[in-house]
C-alpha cells in the first residue's frame, strides 16, 4: 500500500495562505523578519520570568536602608540630627550618627565601597560592606551616585589604626548602615574638585585654569581652599569694622547711583537714569565727607566701588568691594595715618591668631611667604621712596607718580632693608592726586596724602581733605570738574566743616596680598573685569 504523505509539500510553503500564487522574495524577507521577532519576544519573556524567580531567591533585604530622597520640599519636620563632619572625633569612637555631605570621591571593589563625604572643608572617609544591614545592591548603588551629590549618610564612627592622611578627620573613618540622596549631581560635571585643588607646585598641565575655574565658579567655590579663604576675608572685613566700631566709628551706607564721576575723569559707568543719566559711584568719598560735616565725626562704609577702567591686570577689577573711612581730626592729618596704619596691624594680628588653619590650607594649595609688619607701622616720606628707586637705578624725578613696576620694585627693597610686607608713603606729589586733596602747606608741590602698600602694591589712597568750600570751589575749577554737578557737595562745607582726612581701601586686593596670591580674581567671589560679567 502505498504511504500517504500528510505533510505540506516544499511548494506549497511557498505558497500565500489563500493558495494563490508562490510568496514573494520581500514577503519572504518579511515573513522571515517577523518569525525572527517573535522568537526574540519568547526569549525576552523567558528572561524576565527567571530573572524574576532570581529576584525572589535573591530578595534585596537592605532595600530600606538606601535610594534617593523624594525632592524636600518641606513637607514634614524630621526629628533628625545631623552632625559636623568636623566635629567627628575619636572621643566619640562607637557613637552613631548622621551626617551630609558631597560625595567627594567613591572607589568600590567586591563587597565592598569606600567614599569621602566632604562638607565645606572638612572630610571624613566612609565603609559600606556587605552584612546584615547592607546588600550587594547597596554597594552597587553607592558605587553609581555621581559625585558632588548631596547625600546623607547613617553610621558608626570607628578609629582607624592608621591616620587617613587624605581626609580632615584622620583618626576617625564612619562605618556606614544608610546612604540616602538628598540631591544627585550630573554624572558629566564641567570639573573635578580634585583637580581643582591641586597645588600651584603640581604640573600645570594637570590643573584648572582660571577662566573655568570662574565660568564654573560654583564648584570652584567648593575647593578646601577657598573654603578656607572666604572665611579669612570674612575675617578680614569683621577685624576692619571692629577696630573702627572700638575707636568711635560708625557705620554708614552711602548712594551707589550718583548725578557726576565722583573721583572725576572718564573712568565712569554711566547708566540710564529714566529721562536723564547717572554713574556709578567710583567711591563713597563725597559721601563719607558730608557725613563727617553732618558731626558724625568718624564714619566708615563696606560697600561696591565701579571703576569703568579698561585694565587687565592681575590687580584690577571694574566692581570691588570697598572698605573706606573717614574721620574729623583735631591739629595734624597724621593723627589719621597713625589710626589707618594701627588698624592694619590690628587686622593682620587678628589674621593670624584666629585664621592660622585656614591660611595653612589656601598656602597648600598657593605656596607663598607669611606675611610681614612691624609695630608700628614703617611710615616713609614720598621723596625717601623716590631716593631708594632713584639709587636701584630707576630714571624718576621726585614729582613723578609711581608706576607699577617701581611699586614693587620699593617693596622688594623695603622688604630687604626692613623686613617689612606693609608700609606707608606719605606726602605724594600734589599733581597725582583728586580735587579735594589739600596741598601741603610748606610747598604746594607736595600733599597731605598717603598711599599704603603691601608687598609693594598698593591697598590704600587717602588724604587729608579740602574742608574749605571757597578753597575747594578753586581746586575744582582748577580740575575743570563741572560744578554745578558737585553744587551740594561743595556746599556742605559753607556751613562750617572740621578738618578731616580718610582713604579707601579694596577688600580683595589686601586679601590677594596678604595671602601672597598672584591674581585678584582668586579672591572676588564672582568677579567683574573688562571682559568678566558672568556668572
Amino acid at each position: 500500500m502505498a504511504e500517504v504523505d500528510s505533510g505540506i509539500s516544499e511548494y506549497d510553503s511557498l505558497r500565500r495562505p489563500d493558495g494563490d500564487a508562490p510568496l514573494s522574495k520581500k514577503a519572504l524577507k518579511k515573513q522571515q523578519k517577523e518569525a525572527e521577532k517573535a522568537a526574540k519576544k519568547a526569549q525576552h519573556k523567558l528572561g524576565k520570568d527567571q530573572q524574576s524567580h532570581a529576584d525572589v531567591e535573591t530578595e534585596d533585604y537592605a532595600k530600606d536602608f538606601y535610594g534617593n530622597l523624594p525632592m524636600i520640599q518641606s513637607r514634614e519636620k524630621v526629628d533628625r540630627t545631623l552632625h559636623r563632619v568636623s566635629g567627628l572625633t575619636p572621643s566619640r569612637a562607637d557613637e552613631k550618627v548622621w551626617i551630609r555631605g558631597r560625595l567627594h570621591t567613591s572607589r568600590s571593589k567586591g563587597k565592598q565601597c569606600f567614599f569621602v563625604v566632604r562638607q565645606q572643608k572638612w572630610t571624613v572617609q566612609a565603609l559600606v560592606s556587605v552584612g546584615d544591614r547592607v546588600s550587594k545592591q547597596m554597594i552597587k548603588f553607592v558605587a553609581a551616585v555621581s559625585k558632588e551629590s548631596i547625600i546623607d549618610v547613617e553610621g558608626y564612627i570607628r578609629t582607624v589604626p592608621n591616620k587617613i592622611d587624605s581626609c580632615s578627620q584622620e583618626d576617625v573613618e564612619l562605618h556606614v548602615e544608610q546612604v540616602w540622596v538628598v540631591s544627585p549631581a550630573v554624572p558629566r560635571l564641567p570639573l573635578q574638585v580634585e583637580d581643582a585643588s591641586r597645588p600651584e607646585t603640581e604640573d600645570a598641565l594637570a590643573r584648572v585654569n582660571q577662566d573655568t575655574r570662574l565660568d564654573n565658579r560654583v564648584i570652584d567655590l567648593r575647593t578646601q581652599s577657598n573654603q578656607a579663604l572666604f572665611r579669612v576675608e570674612a575675617g578680614l572685613c569683621k577685624y576692619f569694622r571692629n577696630y573702627l566700631e572700638k575707636q568711635g566709628f560708625v557705620e554708614i551706607h552711602t548712594p551707589k547711583i550718583i548725578s557726576a564721576a565722583s573721583e572725576g575723569g572718564a573712568n565712569v559707568f554711566e547708566v540710564s537714569y529714566f529721562k536723564s543719566k547717572a554713574f556709578l559711584a567710583q567711591s563713597p568719598q563725597l559721601y563719607k565727607q558730608m557725613a563727617v560735616c553732618g558731626d558724625l565725626d568718624r564714619v566708615f562704609t563696606v560697600g561696591a566701588v565701579f571703576r569703568a577702567e579698561d585694565s587687565n591686570t592681575h590687580r584690577h577689577l571694574t566692581e570691588f568691594v570697598g572698605l573706606d573711612l573717614e574721620m574729623a581730626f583735631n591739629y595734624h592729618y597724621h593723627e589719621v595715618v597713625d589710626l589707618i596704619g594701627n588698624m592694619f596691624i590690628a587686622i593682620f594680628k587678628g589674621l593670624q591668631e584666629n585664621f592660622a588653619e585656614e591660611i595653612a590650607i589656601v598656602h597648600k594649595q598657593y605656596p607663598a611667604e607669611p606675611f610681614k609688619f612691624l609695630e608700628p607701622s614703617l611710615i616713609l616720606d614720598y621723596c625717601e621712596g623716590v631716593h631708594m628707586l632713584q639709587e636701584a637705578g630707576v630714571e624718576m624725578e621726585e614729582g613723578d607718580d609711581l608706576s607699577t613696576p617701581a611699586e614693587k620694585l620699593l617693596g622688594r627693597l623695603i622688604k630687604a632693608k626692613y623686613d617689612t610686607d606693609f608700609f606707608i608713603l606719605d606726602k605724594f606729589p600734589l599733581s597725582v592726586r583728586p580735587f579735594y586733596t589739600m596741598p601741603d602747606p610748606e610747598n604746594e608741590k607736595w600733599s597731605n596724602s598717603y598711599d599704603m602698600f603691601m608687598r609693594g602694591e598698593e591697598i590704600l589712597s587717602g588724604a587729608q581733605r579740602i574742608h574749605d568750600s571757597a578753597f575747594l570751589l578753586e581746586r575744582a575749577k582748577l580740575h575743570e570738574i563741572d560744578i554745578d554737578k558737585i553744587k551740594g557737595y561743595i556746599d556742605a562745607f559753607k556751613y562750617g566743616a572740621p578738618p578731616h582726612a580718610g582713604g579707601g581701601i579694596g577688600m580683595e586686593r589686601v586679601m590677594m596680598l596678604y595671602l601672597g596670591l598672584d591674581n585678584v580674581r582668586k579672591t572676588s567671589m564672582f568677579p567683574r573685569d573688562p571682559k568678566r560679567l558672568t556668572p
